[in-house]
């Protein structure tokens, strides 16, 4: 599947996942429905001893597994990385709200069990918010959760931290997010509000003039990081498009994986 080295069925035998074209080519492939959850394994040639999971984006209704998914898997491997990407359900009337996080943190501990190296995690978009989760106090009437189940690094981009709950939205009477059980999920999971004390390093990346994501949510997550006692490092780009991923081109934004990589070897993940 999406050219991955191997394809590890979360919950059963088999993935059952809807492509939105099942004819385009993994770089930009999108999943519009997915059943049946599945990882995805990229294997690096040269390995470092580390491994990432790769969370995509798609606002919990659409997953961006090629943009968001693949190319990142692709960029990791070349740093040696093994790279993991997850194909997860959504939060609706089908699944509840707390179904991404289950099959996240059930991905951690396959990939932990697997690898038996440090796993950091890269997330994007509404994968960012549900990266910077897998930092948070988990609501008690939801999975269980363990140490293991937190990655030891974070690299968030772009994501809608807190400002799609309720009474924390920055645009003032901001509707609800259908479907409900979407927006459960933004409400009971608040990262920076519910950050467990000292986080392990993080990346931050946004655009200042997000349309889509205010750039808040950014300066939200950084500083319950600090409060919390974590070191993390926060970049702005004052102009570029929600979802800028790896692949806008010639923009200044273009160099924040290059900025990631430099960080990696500075925090010794890389």
């Amino acid at each position: 599947m999406l050219g991955a080295d191997s394809v590890w069925p979360l919950w059963g035998d088999a993935a059952a996942v809807t492509f939105d074209d099942p004819a385009t080519v993994p770089d930009v492939a999108v999943v519009s429905a997915v059943e049946a959850p599945v990882l995805l394994g990229f294997r690096a040639r040269e390995l470092n001893g580390r491994a990432m999971l790769v969370l995509g984006g798609g606002g919990y209704t659409a997953l961006m597994v090629g943009r968001e998914g693949v190319q990142v898997a692709r960029w990791l491997t070349g740093l040696g990385y093994n790279a993991y990407v997850l194909i997860h359900r959504f939060p609706n009337a089908a699944n509840g709200p707390s179904a991404p996080l289950d099959d996240a943190v059930e991905a951690m501990r396959l990939i932990r069990a697997h690898d038996d190296t440090p796993v950091g995690v890269v997330g994007l978009s509404s994968g960012g918010h549900l990266a910077a989760c897998l930092a948070a106090e988990y609501p008690s009437d939801w999975v269980a959760r363990s140490d293991a189940d937190r990655p030891d690094l974070f690299v968030i981009g772009y994501a809608p931290i807190s400002t799609n709950a309720k009474g924390r939205t920055i645009i003032a009477d901001k509707p609800s997010l259908p479907p409900v059980e979407k927006q459960a999920m933004y409400d009971r999971l608040q990262p920076d509000a519910q950050l467990l004390p000292a986080p392990p390093p993080a990346f931050i990346v946004y655009a200042g003039n997000d349309p889509v994501v205010p750039v808040e949510n950014a300066r939200r997550l950084h500083a319950a990081w600090q409060r919390a006692g974590g070191a993390a490092e926060l970049h702005v780009f004052g102009d570029a498009p929600h979802g800028f991923a790896l692949d806008t081109k010639d923009m200044p934004v273009s160099i924040w994986p290059m900025l990631c990589e430099a960080w990696l070897r500075q925090v010794g993940f890389l």
